[in-house]
């Protein structure tokens, strides 16, 4: 979206401060939990706000009607060990994680290092006892160019530019769209919710529930790659066309989602399936033990990279869409007692060759708008593998571990931990060099810390750090194989 059209709706938000509003969810994460029933004797609210003063300076939410609109704004400063220049388009802005682009040591600004900054509006409308019409409509996007977050097009932005002289792209399911975190609608019940269109699959709801660093860009990899909530492609964590559900029984809850249609109705995929089955295990030596499975299917799933060049990479790099049939199973832990939270996680993912196939000279529009074509990088330097697991499917390892500690109401300490492994796969490989195939073992190692203190209503500074570390197979075509990212910045939440 251009400035003007921001500052427009920021504008607007200052006329909805004379009239009212209501408490905004951080986050577009929808609760893996279903949503408690709509009461005739709703639970008292803060205040709406009546004067920009309190807005700033208090916890009252704009609100009119039942509808909500709102919002986060995080911004920073970040030092890389080895970096690359901040991409406005991006969703992730720079590379907090080390990337095969990441080269220097180098200052930038830090957006979205906690949270992506979003504006959104929302609603619930009662229908009857216990009943309710529900919709959220949420938009992300980088606070200092204002653009929206669009991580598939900063990957075409970089198409002819060698690897020595790219910038921050990353992949995303953030794709520019003004829906690009959820656009969803849906009825709550006694019986569960059951909501329709652009929402989060169970993946991502489930790693931001378990998650220590609630996918923060800065300091979490799992929050920056989208690999995990994906089911193995990061476009995969959202879905324009799809049906959820899910419903509390007792202390167990179990989820669906369906994703119908594919790529021509802004989806990364051509169907998809999940399946969620937890719950919560109360009085447990204090506290509560939460546990989730999901089991998932995602086919003709996308990933789109950069490549073509071999190091020292200083040629033009073309962009690639792998196609795979993707399957995996997430296990997630968390215990809270108290102050204390312990969390723990795992995901097997296994990529299998695609059910369909593109003829060079044919393609798509992935959920950016940009068109990919199978050989086609002396037209628009783009191609389709189709073929990337044919000689073995590909298998892929995820866990996470971590704590988090609230020291005061308003300060919390966190740590974490991270790894991947990837098992030798497809064609045989002299793996001596193991750096030198993408197709051979190879492991991702990544620990960060944060401290967050809130300390107004709506706003919170953070200070972390994270290290991460790529060796092996995962190494390939790598300039630097590590970097650290200490990382301060400050969030607004309305």
């Amino acid at each position: 979206m251009a400035r003007t059209a921001w500052l427009t709706v920021l504008a607007g938000l200052g006329l909805l401060l004379a009239t009212a509003s209501e408490a905004s969810a951080a986050d577009d994460i929808i609760a893996t939990k279903a949503a408690p029933a709509a009461s005739a004797q709703a639970p008292s609210q803060p205040a709406t706000c009546t004067s920009l003063e309190e807005f700033v300076a208090t916890a009252c939410p704009l609100t009119w009607n039942g509808i909500t609109v709102y919002g986060t704004i995080d911004g920073g400063v970040t030092w890389r060990s080895h970096g690359a220049p901040f991409n406005g388009t991006s969703a992730v802005g720079v590379d907090y994680l080390i990337q095969k682009y990441s080269r220097g040591p180098r200052w930038d600004l830090a957006p979205n290092g906690l949270t992506n900054s979003n504006i959104g509006i929302k609603g619930n409308e009662p229908l009857a006892p216990g009943w309710a019409f529900i919709f959220d409509l949420q938009a992300g996007f980088d606070p200092y160019s204002l653009h929206l977050s669009n991580g598939p097009h900063s990957d075409f932005q970089n198409i002819g530019v060698p690897l020595t002289s790219q910038d921050s792209y990353a992949d995303s399911s953030r794709a520019g769209q003004f829906y690009n975190a959820v656009g969803y609608l849906g009825v709550s019940s006694p019986y569960g919710t059951l909501t329709v269109f652009r929402q989060n699959n169970l993946t991502l709801d489930a790693i931001f529930a378990y998650d220590p660093m609630s996918l923060s860009y800065a300091f979490s990899p799992i929050g920056w790659q989208g690999i995990t909530c994906g089911v193995g492609d990061t476009q995969d964590c959202r879905f324009s066309t799809s049906v959820k559900y899910h419903v509390n029984i007792g202390q167990f809850r179990v989820a669906a989602l369906w994703q119908f249609g594919g790529y021509e109705l802004n989806n990364a995929a051509t169907g998809s399936y999940q399946l969620q089955i937890g719950g919560d295990i109360t009085n447990l030596a204090g506290g509560t033990l939460s546990l989730d499975a999901i089991g998932s299917y995602v086919q003709n799933a996308v990933s789109i990279t950069l490549g073509g060049n071999t190091l020292p990479a200083v040629l033009p790099q073309f962009l690639t869409a792998t196609l795979s049939d993707n399957s995996s199973v997430m296990l997630v832990g968390k215990y809270s007692n108290g102050p204390l939270k312990l969390f723990a996680g795992y995901e097997f993912i296994r990529y299998a060759p695609p059910s369909n196939r593109f003829a060079p000279g044919t393609g798509f529009s992935d959920i950016a708008g940009d068109f990919v074509c199978a050989a086609c990088t002396a037209i628009n330097g783009t191609n389709i593998s189709n073929t990337a697991f044919d000689a073995g499917d590909k298998l892929f390892h995820v866990f996470w571990t971590g704590v988090k500690y609230a020291v005061t109401d308003n300060l919390d300490v966190i740590g974490a931990y991270y790894h991947y492994t990837q098992p030798t796969f497809g064609a045989f490989v002299n793996c001596t060099n193991p750096s030198a195939f993408s197709n051979c073992h190879g492991t991702f190692d990544a620990v960060s810390f944060v401290v967050d203190w809130q300390f107004a209503k709506k706003f919170d500074a953070y200070a972390g750090i994270m290290f991460s570390q790529v060796n092996g197979g995962l190494a390939n075509g790598f300039l630097n194989r590590s970097s650290i990212d200490p990382t301060v910045g400050l969030r607004f939440r309305f």
